[in-house]
Formats: C-alpha cells, structure tokens, sequence
C-alpha cells in the first residue's frame, strides 16, 4: 500500500501517451543485441538458453556464422548476457516487436508449423483476412483475452492495459466477457491439453471478420514449455495467427503495438 501511494504522489495521475510519445526506458528489458566485433563464437550463449532462442546463423558482410536471437521462443531472461564473458550480448530496451508473420521474428527459418496436418496455409490466411478488417476495425476493436495455458504473468499486463496508466480504451479498444462479442481473441499461454478444445471453441464462437494475437513467448512458440506432451508449440499449430507479440511478459506498450499493428492503426 505504501509503494502505491509513492508512486501516486510522485507521477500523479497520469495516462501513458504511446505510441504517439516514445516511453523507452532504460530499466526495461527487451531483445538481445550482440556485438559481433567481441563475440568469439564459444556458444555459450547458445547452452545457457532455457528455450533454445540463440542460433547460429549467417551475418552479412560476415564470415562464418555467428549467434542470433528467434524473438518468437525468447523470454528476455538475460542468461545469455550473464554467460558472456566479453560482454558480446545485452540485453536492449526495445519492446516494440510484434509482427504478421511469425518469420519475422525469427533469425533461423521456422521449418515446422507452417501449415496444420491437413496442409492448410494459416499464414497466408492471416494475410488475406487483414485486407479485409482494416475498414471494419479501424475505429473500434473488442477483445476477447484468452488463458490458453499460461503462468499468468502475460494476463497480469494484459490487465494493466485497462488501467488509468496505460488506459487502452483511449483507442477504442474494449475487453469483453463473451467471445461473441469479440472482434479479436488476445490469447496467452502454450496450449495447454486441457484448454486446447476450449480455445478451438471459444474461436468458433467468435463471429467472423476476427483476428487473432498471440501474447508472449508461450503463445507464439511454446516458450519454456516447447516439445512438452502436456502442451502446444504455441497457438498457431491449431488456429491462424494475425500477430505475434514476443516477450515474456511482454509490457502493457508492446501489446499496445501488437493490438494496433493487427488492426493497421500505425
């Protein structure tokens, strides 16, 4: 109680003003970064990491291959910095990475998991939805958040958004209770057994034109839960993907990005 009345009297009342004022701060912990001029190639980068996010890959002007990040498996955990001891990773503020395609966030090619066992290309789905939804969604979104299976830490800044501090109704944007009433399901979580037929229903129950976000490491690769018999490598082995939001959690603006960049608002 006493944390909350400080923080109080020294910001006040206050409404965060991104995207249209940058918050980086230098506390926050984003993506790794590598400074190939100190790094040595002794992968121990690659050992310590708990979701196997570091590879090995081909840089330009480059010989040789050197480690890289998939920010779809990292948790911004910074073993990796820690291991290193030329100081050849750090971890950097920018929080800003949700993108379309889970491609882009990857330095290594995602072999598996583009298309469903029955070959259907969800990827170019997600594409040919949001040509459609940028005139139906432009003024107004509600959203369906969905814990498919997660540690809750993802749906702790999910909650965050609709306080006065980051206040993501200022958009528009709305949470809703029923998925009926959904434009868009904001799901956290691998997938686990258990909640993998209620995700599938509670995405048919949603009416069409509707987008679907993956929110942090586990909804978009499994995280530290990939290849386990409990769970899914992640939402899109069993419905289309529009946006991929890695972090672990990612903050209340990441999702803000990963909200508006589904719905073509930046």
């Amino acid at each position: 109680m006493y944390n909350i009345v400080k923080k109080l009297v020294q910001h006040g009342t206050v409404t965060v003003e991104y995207p249209k004022k940058n918050t980086k701060s230098t506390y926050i912990t984003g993506i790794p970064e590598f400074d190939y001029s100190k790094c040595t190639r002794c992968k121990k980068c690659i050992s310590v990491c708990p979701t196997g996010a570091v590879v090995m890959t081909d840089k330009d002007g480059q010989r040789g291959k050197f480690p890289d990040v998939n920010a779809d498996e990292c948790i911004f955990c910074r073993f990796c910095e820690e291991a290193c001891s030329n100081q050849a990773v750090s971890l950097s503020n920018k929080f800003e990475l949700a993108q379309k395609s889970r491609e882009l966030l990857r330095a290594a090619p995602l072999y598996v998991g583009d298309k469903d066992v029955n070959g259907i290309d969800y990827e170019l789905i997600g594409k040919k939805l949001n040509q459609k939804i940028g005139k139906k969604f432009g003024r107004s979104l509600h959203i369906r958040e969905v814990d498919a299976g997660s540690c809750n830490g993802c749906d702790y800044e999910v909650q965050a958004l609709n306080g006065p501090y980051n206040d993501i109704e200022r958009f528009g944007i709305h949470f809703v209770a029923s998925p009926r009433h959904a434009d868009m399901l904001l799901v956290t979580g691998c997938v686990s057994r258990n909640m993998e037929e209620a995700l599938v229903k509670t995405y048919n129950a949603t009416p069409s034109p509707k987008l679907v976000v993956a929110a942090g490491a586990c909804a978009c690769s499994g995280g530290l839960f990939k290849d386990s018999y409990a769970g899914r490598n992640g939402i899109d082995t069993i419905l289309p993907v529009d946006v991929y939001i890695p972090g672990c959690p990612p903050r209340p603006q990441a999702l803000i990005y990963g909200i508006l960049k589904a719905i073509g608002r930046l």
